[in-house]
This record gives structure tokens, sequence and C-alpha cells, in this order.
């Protein structure tokens, strides 16, 4: 069977975007392909996913520094930078066949990257490459190349009846 590289799209206001693109990683590690998460905002926090992953033999690395605030935005912007600069050398490393580009529509949104540098990462890949973007807010010109796009809506959450995030369920 010839493998031709998706561009995926985990999008929405809904939970389950980080979720469903680790779910894949799951299953394409299972089927042997050899996976990279990048997690552009994530960072300096401990989760069950990271233990998980790493426990399994999964590459995955945090680039951020975990909530984005008007203190913390410069340095950020500097870890987006090199998240940027890291995943274009992966790209065209060879070295995978699925990467995942946790929380980089986030990444956009908030300014810390800009939309054609997005974009130049489909563009550098190889046509077996796979690759996931997730976050809120993704770019129309991205859902427009994308060979998959999903949406999450959000019906209904725990946190507005008050209740905090869970561990194992939200991190």
């Amino acid at each position: 069977m010839e493998r031709r590289g998706l561009i995926i799209v985990h999008t929405g206001d809904g939970k389950g975007k980080t979720t469903a693109a680790l779910g894949l990683a799951l299953r394409a590690f299972g089927a042997g392909l050899r996976v990279l998460i990048l997690q552009f905002i994530k960072g300096k926090k401990d989760s069950g996913e990271l233990k998980a992953l790493k426990l399994l033999g999964v590459e995955i690395r945090q680039c951020g520094l975990g909530f984005i605030t008007k203190e913390n935005f410069a340095e950020q912007k500097k870890f987006a930078r090199a998240a940027i600069e890291l995943a274009q050398k992966e790209i065209l490393s060879g070295a995978w066949d699925l990467i995942i580009l946790d929380e980089i529509n986030y990444a956009v949104k908030f300014g810390l990257i800009n939309a054609p540098e997005i974009l130049s990462l489909i563009e550098i890949r190889s046509p077996e490459l796979h690759l996931v973007f997730t976050g809120r807010d993704a770019l129309t010109e991205l859902i427009e190349v994308a060979d998959l796009v999903t949406e999450m809506k959000l019906i209904k959450h725990p946190f507005q009846k008050g209740i905090v995030a869970q561990s194992g369920i939200e991190f």
C-alpha cells in the first residue's frame, strides 16, 4: 500500500483536540510509525500523557511555558520561535512518519508565530509525512489545504459548574 501523508486539523472551542491527536499518535505508534509530538504552548507541567508516552517510547517535547500571560508573552514568543524552527528541522529530517504540532493554532492566534510560518511547514514536508495541527481558531488557509478537519464543539464543560480540571481527564 502506498502511503500518502495527510494534513489533519483538530480545532474548535470544545475539549478533545489534543486528546484526539494523542489517540492518533497511539494508533500510529502501534502500527509501527515513527511519531513525534511537539507541544507549542505546554511546558513546565507534568501530565498523564507525558508520563504514558514516555513509558511507551513515543517522543513528546514540550516547547512552551504553559499558559500565556502578559508577563511571559515575550518569553513565550522566543519559545515559539524555537519551536517552529525545531518543527522545520524535524519535518525535513525524514526521521518521522507522523508529527503532531499540538496547540500550534494557538501560537498563531496569540501572535507567537505567523500564518505563513505554519503554512510553510506543509510545503516543506515529504509527501509521505503526516502532519497534525491542533488548537482553537485554525487558519482558514490551513483548513482549506487539510485532508481531514475535525471541529470539537463545546456543548457543556465541568468548568462551567466550577469543577476544577481533573487529573487524568484534563491533564
